[in-house]
């Protein structure tokens, strides 16, 4: 009698991210009630909350965009499509997933649960991750963003999309070089093929959109604290501190870009106001930011590992900021 073929192993529902975010803030609430209602009125306590609730409630709608994708991916799309549809040499698919990440018109979150879509399915990781970064940095919405942002400087419209892409398409290229599939989640490695024979696709769907939003959705809520907490805490002087410098204000709008975590649809009315900055500054600002924040650093970790996070974040970074001034340099 033939063998039956033994599918994946069903994904378990962990969300102890959420259950962690949850509890910091429900600690943190009790910390200030028991020191009195009067914290709560606190000018920080205020602004610290409505940071940490606009970064949250920004991103969630693209979350669910992200995570519905990914669980309609898994469920009803053949396994083979995107294999099929890519260049079969790897390094050639990486540019041409980057080029793709115009279609999808979300921010960072929207762009991980997709990716770790994609691996499952068994796309390259290196196109995968080329799209991860190309998708929240050249959509139409943020490009048109960014072009109502800069009035009558199309320059800086064209500046962010080729530094975008040439960050995308040089770090899937370095994944190709340097990355090892050991850093990431060992279900990422298993190459999921999706839709089993004889389990009802929309019970996949529902248990796989579950199992990425809570998982997701913590990490959110923890990189948006982070961030709140520096807004929070850094003054305003601080920034004019930089500005008078060209090369700190390029690695400080970086940094800064890192810590706010704002989302890519709305990045470019923050960096349009950093009036003290030069373009390139304000590019690299607009080109790190939907690459590297704290919350996408936050959903990378929970979704591919943290040993694959802290890496990739890092060589992102350095490769944004390059590119930037590279192209900043020639075009703004």
């Amino acid at each position: 009698m033939a063998a039956v073929p033994v599918g994946p192993p069903v994904r378990r529902i962990r969300p102890w991210p959420l259950g962690t975010a949850l509890a910091l803030t429900a600690g943190a609430t009790t910390v200030l009630l028991l020191a009195g209602t009067q914290w709560l009125n606190h000018p920080a306590v205020q602004a610290w909350r409505t940071v940490c609730l606009a970064i949250t409630v920004q991103a969630l709608p693209f979350l669910l965009l992200g995570t519905a994708l990914s669980g309609a991916i898994n469920a009803f799309v053949p396994a083979d499509l995107f294999t099929r549809v890519l260049p079969k040499r790897p390094a050639l698919a990486v540019p041409v997933a980057g080029v793709a990440g115009a279609v999808l018109p979300g921010c960072e979150c929207a762009s991980v649960p997709v990716a770790s879509s994609l691996i499952r399915r068994g796309v390259t990781p290196a196109a995968a991750f080329a799209f991860l970064l190309s998708a929240p940095a050249i959509n139409p919405v943020v490009l048109t963003a960014t072009a109502v942002a800069f009035p009558g400087n199309p320059a800086m419209v064209a500046a962010r999309l080729l530094a975008s892409l040439a960050t995308a398409a040089v770090m899937g290229w370095l994944w190709l070089w340097l990355g090892k599939e050991e850093w990431l989640r060992p279900l990422l490695r298993h190459r999921h093929t999706g839709h089993r024979h004889g389990h009802s696709r929309w019970t996949e769907f529902r248990l796989g959109f579950q199992h990425d939003f809570l998982h997701a959705g913590g990490f959110l809520v923890l990189g948006a604290m982070a961030a709140a907490t520096f807004n929070v805490t850094v003054p305003g002087s601080v920034l004019d501190a930089f500005s008078g410098s060209p090369w700190l204000s390029v690695l400080f709008l970086a940094a800064l870009a890192v810590l706010l975590a704002v989302c890519s649809e709305a990045d470019a009315f923050v960096a349009a106001s950093l009036t003290g900055f030069s373009p390139t500054a304000r590019l690299a600002f607009l080109v790190v930011g939907p690459m590297v924040d704290l919350k996408l650093i936050a959903l990378q970790a929970g979704t591919f590992g943290r040993a694959f996070a802290w890496r990739f974040s890092t060589a992102t970074t350095v490769v944004a900021v390059a590119a930037s001034v590279l192209i900043g340099g020639a075009l703004l």
